[in-house]
């Protein structure tokens, strides 16, 4: 049995579906959640106790502990996935299933600089300065601005740039980028390096409605896109290839109007993966490691539909019994989640979208019944 290490901020998902293919399970992640039942091996960062709080994901997550738990993993296996949280940089290249660089693709100015010429983005700046911020936005006041981390994922560190007293940021470096109103598309890729395979598009939710939140965190998908797609993944297969990126990967995109603006690219299995799995009826690992050995997994459309939506607590909150159909990622019972942190996820997949919205809105007042604010 071949052994596969899984490194990432929540692996179950991953886990569960090479488990499947076969694999001797090693993960390593920021979450452990009771329901993560598809390993051999596992190591967590956060340790959740009954009456005690879980924290705050964006102040206790550091990458370089997950490093640090994965080291005594490293030369006993013989493949390794990095995932949402990582680098694979931080790994022996000869086990990385997947891109084996991607430093050019994570730091948002530099994907910016190396595809502002083909594709459509938003005006982007690099700075280090507010103050140089607050000049370029009072030279454009008819736009909106947005100030991002240089890196990062999740939507955590975006935040809409105003003209504020200079000292509500400290300087760091960041990204100023111009905000684009319009409707968050994400697709999903398939690619040899030579080769390429738009496999599904979807509407990416956010967490918006929760006021413990801010409005830019990624909040979940509805697969497929409810519409015409396909110059989405024309798009989005180009900016792969153009990048010759390997395996499994995403592109966000926003569509205002009849214009594309890329917004990121995930060089890694990604978000819609329990979705993309659901309504193709496919094993997502198993088709991002065909198509990093050079072969495309032959996928058919979607024939329905799914919906992934991440519940986060709106206030701080101990938790009940949380088993539901279509909950993930639970917490452990009588454990305190802090607001504006991540409760569960809810997966639902059905033929048809009203149904499957349906169940979520059951599943989101189960577990918000099962709540008391403390």
């Amino acid at each position: 049995m071949e052994k596969m290490l899984i490194v990432g901020v929540n692996t179950r998902p991953l886990a569960h579906s090479a488990y499947q293919l076969g694999y001797e399970i090693y993960s390593t992640s920021y979450f452990c959640t009771i329901d993560f039942d598809r390993w051999h091996h596992k190591k967590c960062i956060l340790k959740q106790k009954s009456y005690n709080s879980c924290g705050k994901f964006e102040e206790s997550f550091d990458p370089s502990l997950l490093m640090k738990l994965s080291s005594s993993y490293i030369d006993e296996v013989d493949h390794i996935i990095s995932y949402t949280g990582t680098v694979p940089e931080k790994f022996p290249p000869s086990k990385i299933i997947g891109n084996k660089k991607v430093e050019n693709v994570e730091n948002k100015y530099k994907l910016y600089h190396k595809l502002k010429n083909k594709f459509k983005f938003p005006d982007t700046y690099h700075l280090s300065e507010i103050a140089e911020a607050q000049e370029i936005a009072a030279q454009f006041p008819e736009k909106k601005f947005i100030k991002k981390p240089v890196q990062g994922s999740g939507g955590y560190g975006i935040e809409k740039f105003k003209n504020m007293n200079l000292e509500s940021y400290p300087e760091s470096e960041f990204i100023l980028q111009e905000f684009v109103s319009g409707e968050n598309v994400s697709t999903s890729v398939l690619s040899t390096g030579t080769q390429s395979q738009a496999i599904l598009s979807s509407k990416q939710l956010y967490a918006e409605e929760n006021p413990a939140l801010p409005e830019f965190i990624y909040g979940g998908n509805i697969t497929p896109y409810p519409g015409e797609d396909s110059v989405f993944k024309k798009v989005a297969q180009e900016v792969v290839d153009e990048l010759k990126l390997t395996g499994s990967n995403g592109v966000d995109m926003v569509i205002a109007n009849d214009d594309i603006y890329i917004i990121e690219v995930n060089p890694r299995l990604h978000g819609t993966f329990e979705c993309a799995e659901a309504v193709l009826g496919i094993n997502m690992m198993e088709a991002h490691i065909r198509a990093c050995e050079g072969e495309l997994l032959s996928v058919s459309s979607p024939e329905k539909y799914a919906i992934k939506k991440i519940l986060f607590a709106k206030k701080r909150s101990l938790v009940g019994n949380l088993k539901y159909n279509g909950v993930f990622d639970l917490p452990l019972e009588n454990t305190i989640i802090e607001p504006g942190q991540p409760l569960v996820t809810l997966i639902c997949s059905s033929e048809n979208l009203y149904n499957c919205l349906e169940k979520i809105n059951r599943a989101t007042s189960h577990v918000e019944g099962k709540l008391k604010e403390f």
